[in-house]
């Protein structure tokens, strides 16, 4: 199937690089302000010999924790091509999300704004229109081919500038852009849930998560073997599902039975998670789960880590094989992390670093020596920056973040950044944000009622790496609790207080869409079914 579609792709495209040349002078006056089309050149201080604006390849994973791969230090993750990527490349050891939650994070990562400034509340939100400026469409007008091979979780009447590769059912939403919040008081435990999830807990050389995947990297190894270098520059989006649930892996990466600790959570410790976590295990089922299903899941996990390892080792395989290869900056990402039974949680939807922080590895050996590592806060907003800046192009004036690319260029450079995140998706009474800067974690949790809130996490991530003690009761903290707090309504411009009302309201209005179903399978070539969050 990924043969014939990129065959009638590449047919289309070839007309629409006749009329791009034509509209490009047209245009230009649509970019924001502050927004500036690439010089012919390439960035500077490069040593290519043409002067060719770069390619860029986006491997975007769902659901990994950084800290389950080699490269980041874990002794028993088997992550061969990351590892090697990382070692020629230049790896972020503190990068975080702008939220927990898929597509608030990747929405806001397409268009440079954090969730709460585009009213992208969990996942059955789009962003305020089709044709606002995201990453796909600067680029476009600047002369770059936008691309999608796999998941970004869009609703199904918009591509905001990306051409899909093949139909993914994961870009087929009806999005209705409703919510609601758990009671500050509701014990309810949702044990289906847990037990749902738990049931793909096995080994299987068949799973929708493994099925999309392998599309996703046969659309990309086609794409880039066959890239010339005399097309216009590419920016192409590698969206796997893995090692996002089920967990379900095939026999060749089941290997880590009985290799690896169980989730350090200290007698006593749940009961002082705040209010919305609890609300989030609650929801999850996961408050009565057996210690031998947390063990095996995480044992699929790190195998599931693994396997998209593999995959993502077969894309960098073909580029290796490509005419572009020498052309083309490679970075990988994810959307959020996995709890993996951390903090007595799964899946994502909290603070903890292995929710919120992601990888983050550049690799451009024309420009950068491999082998770097930069450990200042940053975030997915800065990457949208950075990315723009890599193809010549300044920001739209109203995006949040800063570029990477001085520090990438100069490892002595003083980044000076923080790192902001947002949750306001479900099974939470409230809303909250996190702010990281330097060492020190923030958390503010939104007052859920007149009675239930705000609450307040800060942690130190030097002395306490598993935050495990939260430091914003403690007297001596009081002051840099109240910096960071302004540091964080500087950032983000209101009060989680003042957001979370605002967002009640949004998600109990939700969208007027012309239809709310999805086109018939003649009017779609996917038949997709509408997924549920």
């Amino acid at each position: 199937m990924c043969v014939s579609v990129l065959s009638e792709r590449k047919l289309r495209l070839s007309r629409r690089r006749f009329l791009g040349a034509a509209l490009a002078g047209a245009m230009t006056w649509a970019l924001p302000a502050g927004c500036r089309l690439p010089q012919p050149a390439l960035l500077r201080g490069t040593t290519t010999a043409t002067n060719r604006r770069p390619n860029i390849l986006l491997i975007m994973s769902d659901e990994h924790d950084p800290a389950v791969s080699g490269c980041y230090g874990d002794p028993v993750a088997r992550t061969p091509h990351l590892d090697a990527l990382a070692r020629e490349g230049v790896l972020f050891d503190a990068f975080y999300t702008t939220s927990p939650l898929c597509v608030p994070a990747r929405l806001s990562f397409l268009s440079g704004k954090y969730p709460s400034h585009m009213g992208v509340w969990n996942n059955d939100c789009w962003l305020p229109s089709d044709d606002m400026p995201t990453i796909p469409h600067l680029l476009n007008a600047a002369g770059y081919e936008s691309y999608l091979s796999g998941k970004m979780h869009l609703d199904i009447t918009r591509r905001y500038g990306l051409t899909e590769l093949f139909p993914s059912d994961w870009n087929r939403w009806a999005k209705k852009g409703r919510g609601r919040r758990r009671l500050p008081d509701d014990q309810h435990v949702n044990k289906n849930n847990w037990l749902k999830r738990a049931a793909d807990f096995k080994v299987d050389e068949t799973s929708p998560v493994l099925e999309h995947d392998r599309q996703v990297t046969e659309a990309c190894c086609q794409f880039l073997r066959n890239r010339r270098p005399d097309e216009a520059p590419f920016f192409l989006i590698a969206g796997y599902l893995a090692p996002h649930f089920p967990l379900t892996i095939p026999a060749a990466q089941d290997n880590y039975r009985d290799r690896l600790p169980m989730p350090t959570v200290p007698e006593g410790y749940l009961e002082t998670l705040p209010l919305n976590y609890q609300h989030v295990r609650r929801a999850s089922g996961v408050v009565d789960a057996e210690e031998a299903t947390v063990k095996r899941g995480r044992e699929l996990y790190w195998g599931l880590v693994e396997w998209v390892d593999g995959a993502i080792g077969q894309v960098l395989s073909a580029l290796a094989d490509s005419p572009v290869a020498d052309n083309t900056i490679v970075i990988y990402t994810a959307d959020h992390g996995e709890n993996k039974g951390d903090h007595g949680m799964w899946w994502k939807n909290c603070m903890f670093d292995s929710a919120a922080r992601i990888p983050l590895i550049v690799r451009w050996p024309e420009r950068w020596p491999g082998g770097q590592r930069r450990s200042g806060p940053c975030s997915l907003v800065d990457l949208s920056r950075t990315i723009l800046e890599i193809a010549g192009l300044q920001a739209p004036a109203d995006w949040a973040g800063r570029s990477l690319l001085g520090w990438l260029d100069d490892p002595q450079l003083h980044w000076d950044g923080l790192a902001v995140s947002e949750y306001y998706g479900y099974n939470i009474a409230s809303g909250f944000a996190m702010v990281r800067q330097g060492n020190f974690k923030y958390v503010f949790h939104a007052r859920m009622n007149r009675e239930y809130g705000p609450e307040r996490e800060l942690y130190d991530l030097e002395a306490d790496p598993q935050e495990l003690h939260n430091l914003a009761s403690q007297p001596a903290q009081q002051d840099r609790l109240k910096a960071m707090h302004a540091l964080l309504l500087r950032e983000l411009g209101e009060s989680p207080n003042v957001t979370e009302q605002r967002c009640r309201r949004s998600l109990a209005k939700g969208y007027k869409r012309a239809s709310d179903r999805l086109p018939t399978p003649e009017e779609d070539d996917t038949g997709a079914p509408n997924e549920t969050p």
